[in-house]
């Protein structure tokens, strides 16, 4: 997915070289972005492959790695900013990311997961400067769906 050739967060992306996937839908019965007056609700979404699969399994112990977990969570950074894109039209009406929710599917004595979230939190600041930057939670949970790695979720505050 290309934002407007003349969005200078469009040509941001393109400046890092990264291009936006098409969001993927809904798994159940709810939406992917809803707006209420100023700020869009992002659903929770997880890390899609650029082949369209997904990454999947436990972050620690004989699981995935932190390096694997962090690239996950940057996969799901660009899933909600393709979220955005989708909704709004254009990335440059991101006036800033509020909050992120980062949930990690981890085995048990798995601690870092603020370092796993890092990984869309980085991405978020790399394209969007400090209107990417927010407030943050980050938790691990014994499980996700589809067993998907991570899945984050956000709060942006947008324009007009």
């Amino acid at each position: 997915m290309d934002g407007p050739t003349d969005s200078r967060t469009g040509a941001r992306l393109r400046e890092l070289g990264l291009q936006l996937p098409e969001p993927r839908g809904p798994a159940g019965n709810y939406v992917a972005a809803y707006l209420a007056g100023d700020l869009l609700y992002l659903s929770g979404t997880g890390p899609v492959t650029p082949d369209g699969g997904l990454v999947t399994g436990k972050v620690g112990d004989g699981g995935l790695d932190l390096d694997t977990a962090r690239e996950a969570a940057r996969l799901t950074g660009l899933q909600l900013l393709g979220a955005v894109q989708a909704r709004l039209g254009d990335l440059d009406r991101v006036r800033a990311v509020v909050k992120l929710f980062g949930m990690v599917n981890c085995r048990p004595g798995f601690t870092r997961m603020p370092a796993v979230i890092d990984g869309c939190s980085d991405l978020l600041v790399e394209v969007l400067g400090d209107r990417g930057r927010g407030a943050r939670s980050a938790v691990g949970m014994a499980e996700l769906p589809f067993d998907i790695a991570v899945e984050i979720e956000a709060v942006v505050q947008v324009t007009g």
